[in-house]
C-alpha cells in the first residue's frame, strides 16, 4: 500500500495498483494534474463516489490534501467525512476490473462498488 506523506495516517489510501494506473492516465494527458476524490447525492445506494482530475490551482484551503510522492490527491471538508479512511484500489481483470473503493464508513453497498449509504 502506498502511503501518503503525512505526519498522521492519511484520510484516502491508494495502493500500488492504482496509484499506478492514475499517475498513467494524468501522463497521456500531458499536464501536471491532482486528482479529486469526492461523493456526491445519487447511485443505487443513495451516495457515489466521483473522482476527476483537476488543475492544483483549484485546490481550496479548507480542502484536505494527500501528497503521493509529488502526486496531490484533494478531497473536499464534506466529503472527507464519508470517505476518511478509504482505500482505493485498481484491477484490470476483464470481469469486475476498474477502480475499487474500500469504505470502512459504508453500511451497504450497491452491487457495482460505484455507491454507498
Amino acid at each position: 500500500m502506498t502511503q501518503a506523506t503525512q505526519s498522521q495516517q492519511p484520510g484516502i489510501l491508494m495502493s500500488d495498483a492504482a496509484l499506478r494506473h492514475v499517475l498513467a492516465l494524468r501522463d497521456k494527458m500531458g499536464k501536471d494534474l491532482c486528482l479529486r476524490v469526492g461523493v456526491r447525492q445519487g447511485g443505487c445506494s443513495g451516495m457515489s463516489y466521483m473522482m476527476d482530475f483537476e488543475e492544483p490551482s483549484n485546490i481550496r484551503e479548507n480542502d484536505e490534501v494527500y501528497d503521493y510522492d509529488g502526486f496531490k490527491v484533494v478531497c473536499d471538508p464534506k466529503s472527507i467525512l464519508y470517505l476518511y479512511g478509504l482505500t482505493l484500489d485498481y484491477s484490470d481483470a476483464l470481469i469486475g476490473g476498474g477502480f475499487q473503493f474500500t469504505n470502512p464508513n459504508a453500511n451497504q453497498t450497491c452491487g457495482c462498488g460505484k455507491s454507498f449509504s
